[in-house]
């Protein structure tokens, strides 16, 4: 019995090894099989496949959001703030989707402040008492008109290189793709091109913009200003390129949390100097507000702005930006009296002068 088996073993053994190369010649056809046909996929155009159309609420009430007493953006049902990914995985829909209730906040804030501050609403308007800059609308999103380019007729093999062949097949592979996937999914997101606006296509330009064609031609004796992130960099910006006349009219500039840099933009000494005395940069900390901070770099002191939070420097600066303002402007005045009361008494002292002299 122990013979029999043993006699038996090699040729079994043998089959196996057999078996085993044939099925890892198979394996490896198909992993180069799987390699190729990986290496024809549009990703992206996979990932928008299972993507729900970018269709959103156009209110506050249908986005079933609200701001409560303190003016904070709360679930209606949940009461909880708002939550980016609301649908985990699907990181587009999701910056669309914030997109959209973006753009609501946007007009429930021009809505506040037209009902509550009596404001107008206007196209870089002029004449008002305060300026509210969007340095962020920076250009017009237009859609583009729907392309259908036809499917491409089957071709006859040609004697062509193998490199070029393929080359064109997946060429022809994606727009069967494209083509297909128009007629599957109609609610495709629509392509867009942006339209800069003119001589504000960015925000340095809209700053300066406004500047050449509102600010310096204002009655308004005393300009100041607030600047929030990048716009404090624009501020800045607009000191290079109109140094002089910032100096002649501004009396100080709050920043919050700026986003500015004197030496990547190049800042010359005279405007670090003038930055030094007429700003100050209220910035993201844990520290309580209006404490000192370490200066980063030599253009103007920081202090806290009370809260760690980027978007809540403004709000919780709000108080002592005001208090920095008032304080700017009764110096000022003080500082006029007194040039004014040394002017009186010198042309006082000259016309007594003359008169001993007659």
């Amino acid at each position: 019995m122990l013979s029999h088996l043993s006699a038996a073993i090699p040729p079994l053994y043998i089959l196996w090894i057999a078996m085993a190369q044939v099925a890892g010649q198979e394996d490896r056809e198909k992993t180069t099989a799987l390699k190729d046909l990986l290496s024809r996929i549009d990703l992206d155009e996979l990932m928008k496949k299972d993507e729900p159309p970018f269709t959103f609420p156009k209110t506050l009430e249908e986005f079933e959001y609200a701001f409560n007493e303190y003016g904070q953006l709360r679930h209606i049902k949940t009461g909880k703030p708002f939550v980016f990914n609301a649908r985990e995985d699907l990181h587009r829909w999701n910056q669309k989707r914030y997109e959209a209730l973006g753009e609501i906040i946007t007009q429930y804030v021009y809505e506040l402040l037209e009902k509550k501050c009596n404001m107008t609403k206007a196209i870089l308007p002029e004449g008002y008492g305060v300026m509210v800059l969007n340095p962020n609308e920076n250009y017009l999103e237009v859609e583009k008109p729907a392309k259908f380019s036809p499917l491409p007729s089957p071709t006859e093999p040609s004697d062509e290189p193998a490199e070029k062949r393929e080359r064109k097949d997946d060429k022809e592979g994606k727009k069967k793709r494209e083509f297909y996937e128009k007629y599957r999914n109609p609610q495709k997101e629509t392509e867009t091109e942006r339209i800069p606006i003119r001589e504000n296509g960015s925000s340095e330009e809209h700053v300066q913009y406004v500047w050449d064609h509102f600010v310096s031609k204002a009655a308004a004796k005393n300009v100041f200003i607030v600047a929030h992130s990048y716009g404090g960099l624009s501020f800045v910006e607009l000191m290079n390129q109109r140094e002089m006349q910032v100096k002649n009219r501004v009396c100080a500039v709050a920043l919050t949390d700026s986003a500015h840099n004197i030496w990547l933009q190049e800042t010359s000494k005279s405007t670090q100097d003038w930055m030094q005395q007429h700003c100050c940069n209220w910035v993201s900390s844990p520290e309580p507000l209006d404490t000192p901070l370490d200066p980063m770099l030599p253009d103007c002191p920081r202090v806290s702005a009370g809260t760690e939070r980027h978007e809540l420097t403004s709000w919780m600066s709000f108080t002592s930006i005001f208090r920095f303002f008032s304080e700017v402007l009764e110096a000022k005045e003080d500082e006029e009296a007194e040039e004014t009361c040394n002017t009186v008494t010198t042309r006082s002292s000259s016309l007594k002068n003359k008169h001993q002299d007659l």
